[in-house]
């Protein structure tokens, strides 16, 4: 909201007659009590003759294209200046703004006089725009009769030292919308006492005398009054204090009606709307729109209705769209001399709702939407009524019309008067909590604890801790010390994460880049798997209101996300791919039901902690690779590798080694993975994941390069071991030996490397396959696996014989287990 530094001074000095500030203690003032300022802005500055004209006569020239007048003004010389002027909004005796020669207008734009359309300009009639006041360049400012007389510098008159302060008022505080709540706000920051504009007497009672009105019941409408003006000068001029302040908030004077319910709704936060009273033909109702009627709006627009707008209408039909914008048939005009004045509370959302409908936002729907008070309507109704009065002339009708719906009383709210104190951690001056909250309009009773109804205008106030962000924004965010928390001795990572963290290291130091993938699941991916029916992965958890239609589920795996996010990297040519994850998958339950909300003013019973956690879904840890590509490039040192399915098995047993357990692969099946090309993971003979080629199917369908290779593994399934740092190291030589066996080709080398490790024995340190060959030498059907095997024993050197028979022994436990052969 942007307004005037001098109008700001004016409202302090309500309550403190000598008050000053500057602009930037102004700003340092809005920022101390937690508003946000835009900006600060001076009016230009403006050197030279600038003063106030009367118009003594217009000459039309009407041999040139567009229309142009040449003006006699009187500028407080001993004769009138000539001066040509292509506006049309002002007559004969009109006051008005007059440039002189050698006035510097902003710009900087110098005046001086000069021949233009056969005659000499000796100066210039200025409109708003070219003072450097608003924005309105429609027409040339004219001054009320009686503002000055002709000759006066206008840039006193018109208070052109001043500056112009723009406040960010965020939603939840639609009271600051008005300098009645920005003058409360700054009041309180300076120590000032604040005088409310809005608390004044109403000036006549409620009757049936005047137009009668009426709230339907299935309206959402609160409060509606109207009040009768008669005898209105139509052409009155709003003066100019009132245009200036207008101008600054953004919004064009009209005429002397318009601008004072835009004034008033400024100044008090309250909207109004004057309706031409001789077009208002019989009883004013507010109701609900019927699907399909129009109205004309006051832009010329005729707009179709939803049964969810409200209206305001009469026995004719409806006459403005409540709470947005009014209609044309009853719009105030030059002929106006009866006004019918407008002040109610409406809906705030359904509000926000019409206006968005329409595209049809105005200063209004601002107010309304972020919610009027509703003890104000009357107060505005009679600021209005007298200002209108006062500067346009008429007559207050005796009575005012008023209809009302009962709400809710607001229930008083309980809070210690230490609990400022408490939540902030300093010792604030005895009686603190209640002077703050009687400085914002709080009732007050009580002593400890106090009972508190917050004012009408606050609506956001609604629990205790409202009330304590008050107190503290109030005294003073910035001077709550920052304590840093001391951690407590001998804790840090628990052991679970430090094995997540271990994992994590692990993959990265191994090539693969950390991805966070999308935590909702693609519609049909998994039809797209051919995932069977009664597969766990389907037990899917829905959100309620998701993101997006098409990702309603949440992740029970993470490989949908990690193939999305390699598709996307090889869209834009990023073809060597080679990524992990490590995240939280959801699986639903028959124990997931919802769970009535728990009393937050007190801590949940052990029963009520324990129906929480049983009606959660299991959450397991998982960790995911897939890699693409080259796995290692080509250069200098080489060809380079192409990744396959080997990396993914290597990428498991990192896995495991980084978690301490030792991951065994054999042969499965399990989709989405290729049936020839698929390991089982497990540990301690319990499956905690499968790695593999993904099937080629389904790469297919998923527009991925083939022969793409990809892992899961459950860690939370992983057994969690806590490995001491105890390395024994041995001081004998190891005795190193190579052995080749040929088995069937479907035979797993995990299988193979399985048997050889049991049948060696204790003196066998490792095994380590380092070569696959298939051709003719081993037969058709058959290939030959090579490993490398190291011997050592803890208490002796170790003899070629005695690891010789150890690996003949592996090979002989090979040959029971799997068929394996001697090459």
């Amino acid at each position: 909201m942007r307004v005037p530094q001098s109008w700001i001074t004016e409202v302090l000095r309500q309550g403190a007659a000598d008050w000053s500030a500057s602009a930037a203690e102004i700003d340092e003032g809005f920022v101390r009590v937690g508003f946000e300022i835009e900006d600060v802005e001076s009016f230009p500055e403006i050197t030279g003759p600038l003063v106030v004209g009367r118009v003594l006569e217009i000459e039309e020239l009407t041999e040139f294209k567009k229309p142009i007048r040449f003006c006699q003004v009187e500028v407080g010389e001993a004769e009138p200046r000539g001066i040509v002027c292509g506006a049309r909004n002002f007559a004969v005796g009109d006051l008005i703004v007059a440039a002189l020669p050698g006035v510097v207008l902003p710009g900087p734009f110098e005046i001086a006089a000069r021949k233009t359309y056969g005659r000499t300009s000796d100066g210039m009639i200025c409109s708003v725009s070219e003072l450097g006041v608003g924005s309105d360049h429609s027409g040339i400012l004219v001054l009320a009769p009686g503002t000055a007389e002709p000759g006066a510098d206008a840039r006193e008159v018109l208070g052109l030292v001043d500056t112009a302060i723009d406040v960010n008022v965020t939603p939840d505080r639609g009271y600051a919308f008005s300098m009645r709540g920005l003058g409360r706000e700054i009041a309180g920051s300076f120590g000032v006492p604040f005088v409310d504009p809005g608390a004044v007497p109403p000036s006549a009672s409620e009757g049936d005398d005047g137009r009668p009105v009426e709230i339907d019941p299935t309206s959402t409408a609160t409060r509606y009054t109207a009040r009768t003006i008669t005898g209105v000068d139509p052409h009155a001029v709003s003066p100019w204090w009132l245009q200036k302040r207008l101008l600054v908030a953004g919004i064009r004077p009209i005429s002397a009606i318009v601008d004072v319910t835009n004034y008033v709704m400024i100044e008090l936060g309250q909207p109004l709307h004057a309706f031409d009273a001789d077009r208002v033909v019989g009883t004013v109702r507010v109701r609900p729109a019927r699907a399909g009627e129009k109205l004309t709006t006051l832009d010329g627009v005729e707009r179709t209705l939803d049964a969810e707008d409200e209206l305001i209408t009469d026995d004719s039909g409806p006459i403005a769209l409540a709470g947005v914008m009014g209609g044309a048939t009853t719009e105030v005009g030059d002929e106006t001399t009866t006004v019918l004045l407008e002040s109610a509370t409406f809906d705030p959302v359904r509000v926000f709702r019409t206006a968005k409908r329409h595209k049809l936002t105005s200063e209004a729907s601002k107010r309304f939407e972020r919610t009027v008070d509703p003890e104000i309507t009357v107060a505005a109704s009679d600021r209005a009524a007298h200002l209108i009065v006062e500067i346009a002339g008429g007559v207050v009708g005796a009575e005012r019309t008023e209809a009302r719906i009962a709400t809710p009383q607001v229930q008083p709210i309980t809070i210690a008067v230490d609990e400022p104190d408490r939540t902030a951690g300093v010792q604030y001056p005895a009686g603190t909590t209640a002077a703050r909250l009687v400085e914002v309009g709080c009732s007050v009773d009580g002593s400890d604890p106090l009972q508190v109804i917050p004012p009408s205008w606050r609506p956001d106030l609604r629990q205790r801790a409202d009330l304590v962000e008050e107190v503290l924004r109030l005294e003073g965010l910035e001077d709550i010390p920052a304590v840093v928390p001391r951690a407590p001795a001998g804790r840090g990572l628990t052991a679970a994460q430090r094995r997540r963290r271990s994992i994590g290291r692990t993959l990265a130091l191994d090539g693969y880049v950390e991805v966070l993938p999308y935590p909702f699941l693609p519609v049909d991916v998994f039809d797209a798997w051919d995932l069977p029916a009664d597969d766990e992965r389907r037990a899917t958890v829905r959100v309620l209101n998701p993101l997006e239609s098409d990702r309603p589920e949440l992740n029970t795996t993470l490989l949908p996300g990690l193939l999305e996010m390699t598709a996307r990297n090889i869209s834009r040519g990023q073809r060597d791919v080679s990524l992990y994850t490590v995240g939280q998958v959801v699986f639903a339950g028959p124990q997931v039901a919802s769970v009535p909300a728990i009393d937050v003013t007190r801590r949940p019973t052990d029963a009520e902690i324990a129906a929480l956690d049983a009606s959660l879904p299991r959450q397991p840890l998982h960790v995911a690779v897939v890699v693409t590509g080259a796995r290692e490039p080509a250069g200098p040192w080489g060809p380079g590798r192409p990744a396959d399915v080997v990396d993914v098995f290597e990428a498991a047993r990192s896995i495991g080694s980084a978690a301490g357990v030792r991951i065994e692969l054999s042969a499965d099946d399990a989709r989405p993975w290729h049936p020839g090309r698929c390991a089982r993971l497990s540990v301690d003979g319990q499956t905690v994941g499968h790695a593999g080629e993904l099937h080629p199917a389904v790469l297919e369908r998923l527009g991925l390069p083939a022969r793409l290779a990809a892992l899961e593994i459950d860690v939370d399934a992983l057994p969690l071991r806590t490995v001491l740092p105890a390395p024994q190291v041995s001081v004998f030589p190891a005795v190193l030996q190579d052995v080749a066996v040929v088995v069937p080709a479907e035979i797993a080398a995990a299988d193979v490397e399985a048997a050889l490790r049991t049948g060696a024995g204790d003196l066998l340190e490792s095994v380590h396959l380092f070569d696959i060959y298939t051709g003719a030498q081993v037969g058709e059907g058959n290939k030959s696996l090579a490993f490398a095997l190291r011997f050592r024993a803890a208490d002796r050197t170790l003899t070629e014989d005695e690891a010789s028979a150890a690996k003949l022994a592996a090979v002989e436990e090979a040959g029971t287990r799997v068929g394996a052969r001697l090459r």
